[in-house]
Parts: structure tokens; C-alpha cells; sequence
């Protein structure tokens, strides 16, 4: 039986979800999705990018990541909302679910994209575009939300597909199709293919999907190497990538804070990552792992990214052990200059079933201060993360649990309004 492979992308989805929101819950009259409109961050804490944009906005040149001040430079008018993530992960939710009600493999592959294996379905609906037509109906009905939707015999060329015209649309692209629908379309419009392959790609004469798809595979591996076998592969429509509803487990463990005031002084810094290593270990013994590696990324007031990473004498989760190793790293890495981003990142996790390593020469008790952190994790689980913090964050502008979302954006604030 031929695969049939769905892909569905939410359109504009922070904006639509703040958009349908703000029209079903709070009764707004104005609809965010017809005027220039986006979803930022607070310019104040360095935050302040576009983070989705409404079609009108689209129109005036706006683009996701562009600074909120350039934004304004192509549209003075632009309205901006912040982001509101728990809204959006209940209305991802509330997306995927409905989904679940066509196929019986679904694999979510961001907050607002998702796969469906729709093979030996299609005697059910008639045709595959019915069905898809049906899906993204019944998500408007139900959620107030459009979604595109790719169909194909893969992932990748359905993917492609539902990058086509939007919003609210279904689009096909099999593989007989790929010479008329895909192959005229810019190189840099495939999958995998950023800024910097498109640049050499162009420099090889190399403009259209088309072109690349028909190169010399020797070339693209003389100047690629094994990335130019995949982004040839892709060109040509081959995806052997399976849709699957089991999430894989993650291979390392990271969180990053970009810093509302330049730092220029290694207690501050040391001060953020700690905040850094509550989050980032809280997130790992929630998932009963323990990291083998760590790494501290920084990038300076000019935006130089630098980075460094050592190897622990014993695989940890310890908040103190992995904060310890990342001071060192800073020491080691900085040079003194300010400093607006600083992350830590774990990698080689094991299960936190793992025998420690011995270090006669680190007298600290590991064992007491693990059963310290599983105590304060169930504190913070049943009462929230603000119930219990350490002491050197009290009074202090450092929020206490750095990276991911930042509580301001996770319950939505509607008495802030529109800026």
C-alpha cells in the first residue's frame, strides 16, 4: 500500500492564537489577523523580536526575527501583542487532538506543526484531499484557527507542500508532481537549506530546486560533503523518515537567558548561571537522567557567540555539581567582555540509575545534596516554582530560575493590552 503522509502547519500560530482568543474569550472586536499585527517579546529585557506576524504585516516586509524597531521601520502602524505561552500550549494541545480523530499516527513535530499517517485511510473520506479538507474545517469550526495542509507520499514533500500559497489552504505534491510544483521554486524554499548553503549554492550557478536536484551528486559532496548528499536527496523528493507518535528521548538538556543589562562582572554571571543550572537540572531529574557533559555558551554585547564544554568525572543532576563545572567553564572562556547572553548546555545522558565515580579529592556530599534537590523539585511541583528559591535571590533582579519561559509570558496578562 503507497504511503500517505500529511503535514499540517498552523498559520501564523501565536498571533492566530492570541487573535482567536482575544475574539472568543475576552469578546475584542478587532480581529489581529486583519490588521499589520505581530507577537513580540519586551524590547525593555532584550527580548524584542518578532516572534509571528499577521498577513497584512507580512505585506509591509515583516519578518519573524526581525528586531520590533526594524519591524516599525517597515510598518509605523504595526500593532504588537506579547507572547502568552501557556495559551498556546493548550491551544497546541487542543490542535493535535483533533487530529488524533483522523489518523492514528500523529507525530507532533513543533508546538504548531504536526504529521499524520493517513495511509489505508483515504476509503474512509472518498480522497485524500478530501480528508484533509475535512481536518483543517473541522479546526476552524471547533478552534477558530486556519492550518495548511501538505499532502504526499512523504514527510519531506508534504512538508514542502503545505508551504504553499496560505492561509487556510491544501496543497498535494507527489513525487510526478515535484518537475512542475516544486523544481521552479527558489533553492533556498527547500527544506534544510538556510542562508549559508543558499549563498555557496548560488555561487555554483546553482539558483532553483530544479537545478540542484539535477547536479552532479560529486559536486555537491565536494563542497558539502555529507550535507550535500541529504539536501541532493531532498531535492529530488527522497524522504525515507518514518511518521511515528513515540517522542524520542533527548540527547541533552539546555537552557540560554538573553540578559536585560550587559554583565560585565563574574559574580553576576555566575549568579545567572545558577539560575540557569536550576532549570536546566529540575528539567533533568523530572526526566530521571543524568548528564555526563556540560557546556557555557556566552555571546557579548556585540553578538561574538563563544563556547566550551568539559567532561564530568561522574554523570550528574545535581544542581550545585553542574552550576560548579559551569563557573569553571566561564572562568576559563570569558574574557572580560559584557556579556548579554550566557547559556548552559548538558549533553551523554545516562539514566540516573548510574553508579557514581568516586573523587577522593571532592569532599562535597553529592548523595545529601541530590536528596536536598529532589525535595525542593517536589516543593516547587506542588506549590509552584516561586514557593522555594535560595536566598541570594531574594530582592534580586535575577529571576531565580533562568531560561525557557519566563513567567511573565507563560499566563496571559490582557490588562497590559495592545502596544
Amino acid at each position: 500500500m503507497d504511503k500517505l503522509i500529511f503535514h499540517i502547519d498552523v498559520n501564523s500560530a501565536f498571533l492566530s492564537w492570541e487573535a482567536v482568543y482575544r475574539l472568543h474569550v475576552l469578546g475584542e472586536k478587532g480581529d489581529l489577523r486583519d490588521i499589520p499585527s505581530a507577537v513580540a517579546g519586551d524590547v525593555k529585557k532584550r527580548h524584542g523580536i518578532i516572534l509571528a506576524r499577521s498577513t497584512p504585516a507580512k505585506k509591509f516586509g515583516v519578518r519573524t526575527g526581525d528586531t520590533i524597531s526594524d519591524a516599525r521601520s517597515l510598518c509605523p502602524e504595526l500593532v504588537i501583542v506579547p507572547p502568552h505561552y501557556d495559551l498556546y500550549e493548550t491551544c497546541s494541545r487542543a490542535f493535535v487532538e483533533i487530529l488524533r480523530e483522523y489518523s492514528p499516527c500523529v507525530e507532533q513535530y513543533s508546538v504548531d506543526e504536526a504529521y499524520c499517517d493517513m495511509t489505508g485511510t483515504v476509503g474512509l473520506y472518498g480522497s485524500a484531499v478530501v480528508a484533509a479538507n475535512l481536518m483543517k474545517d473541522k479546526i476552524y469550526k471547533v478552534l477558530g484557527f486556519t492550518v495548511n495542509i501538505g499532502i504526499s507520499s512523504n514527510k519531506l514533500l508534504a512538508k514542502m507542500a503545505s508551504d504553499f500559497k496560505k492561509p487556510n489552504m491544501v496543497h498535494t505534491l507527489f513525487p510526478e508532481e515535484m518537475e512542475k510544483k516544486l523544481w521552479p521554486l527558489p533553492v533556498g524554499d527547500l527544506f534544510y537549506v538556510g542562508h549559508a548553503t543558499k549563498r555557496k549554492l548560488k555561487n555554483l550557478g546553482i539558483r532553483t530546486i530544479g537545478e540542484l536536484a539535477r547536479t552532479d551528486l560529486d559536486i555537491l559532496r565536494s563542497h558539502f560533503k555529507k550535507y550535500g548528499e541529504l539536501i541532493y536527496a531532498f531535492a529530488n523528493g527522497i524522504d525515507v523518515s518514518m511518521v511515528t507518535d513515540t517522542v524520542p528521548a533527548n540527547k541533552g538538556y539546555g537552557n540560554s537567558t538573553v540578559i536585560a543589562f550587559d554583565v560585565d562582572d563574574a559574580r553576576v554571571a555566575k549568579m545567572i548561571l545558577l539560575s540557569l543550572a536550576e532549570t536546566v537540572c529540575t528539567r533533568l531529574r523530572d526526566d530521571k537522567v543524568m548528564a555526563t557533559v556540560v557546556a557555557v555558551s556566552i555571546v557579548d554585547f556585540e553578538f561574538n557567540h563563544a563556547s566550551h564544554q568539559m567532561t564530568l568525572i561522574s554523570p550528574t543532576n545535581v544542581t550545585n555539581e553542574i552550576h560548579r563545572a559551569a563557573c569553571r567553564l566561564f572562568d576559563e572562556l570569558w574574557d572580560g567582555t559584557p556579556v548579554r547572553n550566557l547559556g548552559i548546555h548538558t549533553s551523554k545522558v545516562v539514566s540516573d540509575g548510574f553508579t557514581r565515580q568516586l573523587n577522593l579529592f571532592d569532599m562535597n556530599r553529592y548523595d545529601k545534596l541530590a536528596r536536598l534537590d529532589k525535595l525542593v523539585d517536589e516543593v516547587r511541583d506542588r506549590y509552584g516554582d516561586d514557593s522555594i528559591k535560595r536566598a541570594v535571590f531574594l530582592n534580586n533582579r535575577i529571576y531565580h530560575m533562568a531560561g525557557g519561559i519566563a513567567p511573565e509570558k507563560r499566563k496571559p496578562n490582557y490588562k497590559e493590552g495592545i502596544k
